[in-house]
């Protein structure tokens, strides 16, 4: 049976950190779904459809690697798509407490469903959308925190 995987996020923007648990993740999944997920709460940097458009750009030619938007539960969108695994990337111990919750949720509200933790490299532990959205949004050059085929120009020119 095939392993399929989810990857879900805002991923606003997408970031060195995300793409690195992706492929880290193509060693034990045989597909991951990048999820980009709607949330009616949070205030967008970038819409949704420039998300997945930088996201594709980064898979480009890497047929296992699929991207995608989604609304409602994770474990809801899993078994609409057949996938059995969400794959979360930690970085701090706040990430971990935070992270387990959901999964243990996410557990009891559908147990076929396993969450699988990457650590982020010690390269990219201090990296987060937040940080990067903050400094493009202040005119600085965040392109070393984001994936090779794309730099802040790319988020500036999607905006």
């Amino acid at each position: 049976m095939e392993k399929i995987a989810v990857f879900p996020g805002s991923f606003d923007p997408f970031t060195v950190g995300h793409e690195e648990i992706v492929k880290r993740g193509l060693k034990i999944f045989d597909r991951i779904i990048v999820a980009v997920g709607i949330n009616a709460v949070k205030r967008e940097f970038l819409d949704i459809d420039t998300r997945i458009a930088i996201i594709q750009k980064v898979f480009k030619g890497i047929e296992r690697v699929r991207v995608e938007s989604y609304s409602g539960l994770t474990v809801d969108y899993c078994n609409r798509i057949e996938a059995g695994f969400i794959i979360r990337g930690l970085r701090t111990a706040a990430d971990f407490e935070y992270e387990r919750a959901v999964g243990q949720i996410n557990k009891a509200m559908d147990s076929s469903v396993e969450t699988v933790f990457l650590l982020t490299s010690p390269e990219h532990t201090f990296i987060s959308s937040t940080i990067v959205r903050d400094i493009v949004m202040n005119g600085g050059d965040a392109t070393k925190f984001l994936p090779t085929n794309i730099t802040t120009e790319d988020l500036i020119c999607f905006q």
